[in-house]
């Protein structure tokens, strides 16, 4: 895919840049810049794991040279604390879902494959707190088009409606192990998604056919030995076990006991450039990745493939656990107190926008897919649309929390 220009909005900066961010000259003392524009150039690939170039620091200059001084050691360590325990939990709660699932394939019924998915759903939340950790040049990024890749073509994998053919699984010529799903994971087009979440997903539930439930698959598509049969079954075990790894890998690069992890690394990092990036990964997930991405273009489109978590009909409880995440780093973290040091009233607006988005969120229709077929001016619409302007409203006040705390944050406009 041909490299596109991307147009971001940040507080406090205003450059022109290729492939990467450099800072246009120092900031008068005490002087902050309104949402000035800032043109990226974005990295191969798109849909989720198609992230665009970081900046080269997040840290904007003063001719003040105490403006910004402030002591971020504790909320650098517990922000690392936090994304260390959220990754373990994570790779801990998947790997219990592989229990369900290898048992489901053990002696597939009704029964177990209604544990699986029941598994699969307890699963997810964990994963989705670490979203907050994302959109800066952590671990994350370099596999998270394998991880959580949306929104997928159905019929790359397995049959659909209409196509009882269709698929990886009914192309026999096609070998099945973790290198081949890998290399044709978004290789033509970015919904030609074969491995993570969502690719589990379907396999477990099937396309979503209906406004009043979750997909149906059948067990008996994972009895052996009949019809493409036992390649589905190979397909889950192979995905479902590389999920786990590559959570497992992602929980080893966060370990604080590790001297040469990601996770040492970032504590040693100059304290803006840590808090840039721990604001950005809230940021840009709360103003773009979820308000934008999953919320809006659903909106917009009134389509239920695109929909985040469309064959289980969970795309509610993705927003509920996004949002748990991002406000985990603002609380836990500690940026609510730190900002406060800085600017009492700012921290408490935050707070208010918080519970603003919060209460949106709990306030929408559920399943999504209801909602999104649901006439533009009908009630559920109208809270969907509260919805995005809470979290368009929440990502300024993070962008002012950015500006506050002298760092740049960058979030994408589309």
């Amino acid at each position: 895919m041909a490299k596109r220009a991307k147009v971001w909005t940040a507080l406090g900066v205003a450059v022109l840049a290729g492939s990467g961010v450099t800072q246009a000259g120092a900031l008068p003392p005490n002087t902050r810049l309104d949402n000035p524009l800032l043109v990226l150039v974005d990295g191969e690939g798109g849909g989720e794991g198609g992230g665009a170039s970081a900046p080269t620091t997040y840290a904007l200059e003063s001719t003040d040279a105490k403006i910004f001084d402030y002591d971020a050691a504790k909320q650098v360590a517990a922000y690392v604390d936090l994304a260390s325990k959220s990754y373990a939990q994570a790779a801990n709660d998947a790997a219990s879902m592989e229990k369900m699932i290898d048992a489901f394939l053990a002696a597939p019924s009704a029964e177990t494959l209604d544990a699986a998915r029941k598994a699969w759903v307890a699963a997810r939340p964990s994963y989705l707190h670490t979203e907050a950790f994302r959109f800066y040049d952590g671990p994350i990024e370099a596999v998270e088009g394998e991880i959580n890749a949306w929104p997928m073509n159905e019929a790359y994998i397995d049959y659909v409606e209409g196509k009882p053919d269709a698929g990886i699984i009914n192309d026999t010529k096609i070998k099945l192990d973790v290198d081949s799903l890998q290399g044709s994971n978004q290789k033509q087009d970015e919904k030609d998604v074969t491995i993570g979440w969502h690719a589990i997903e379907f396999l477990l539930w099937g396309q979503d056919l209906s406004l009043e439930g979750a997909g149906n698959r059948p067990h008996t598509d994972y009895i052996a030995g009949q019809g493409n049969n036992d390649r589905r079954r190979t397909y889950l075990k192979l995905v479902t076990g590389q999920l786990v790894k590559e959570l497992q890998a992602l929980k080893g690069t966060w370990a604080l006991d590790n001297a040469d992890s990601y996770a040492a690394l970032f504590k040693a990092l100059p304290p803006r450039e840590a808090v840039g990036r721990m604001v950005n990964g809230m940021a840009i997930l709360t103003g773009f990745e979820f308000m934008s991405e999953r919320l809006g273009v659903a909106l917009d489109s009134g389509d239920q493939e695109d929909e985040h978590s469309c064959f289980s009909d969970t795309t509610k409880q993705d927003f509920v656990h996004d949002l748990v995440g991002i406000r985990a780093v603002w609380d836990k973290a500690g940026l609510a107190e730190l900002t406060a040091t800085r600017d009492a009233d700012l921290s408490k607006r935050v707070d208010a926008l918080f519970n603003d988005a919060e209460a949106k969120i709990a306030a929408l229709g559920d399943p999504w897919d209801k909602v999104l077929a649901a006439p533009k001016d009908s009630a559920p619409r109208k809270d969907a649309e509260a919805a995005v302007a809470s979290l368009q409203a929440l990502a300024d006040g993070l962008k002012a929390v950015g500006n506050t705390l002298g760092v740049v944050v960058l979030i994408p406009t589309g």
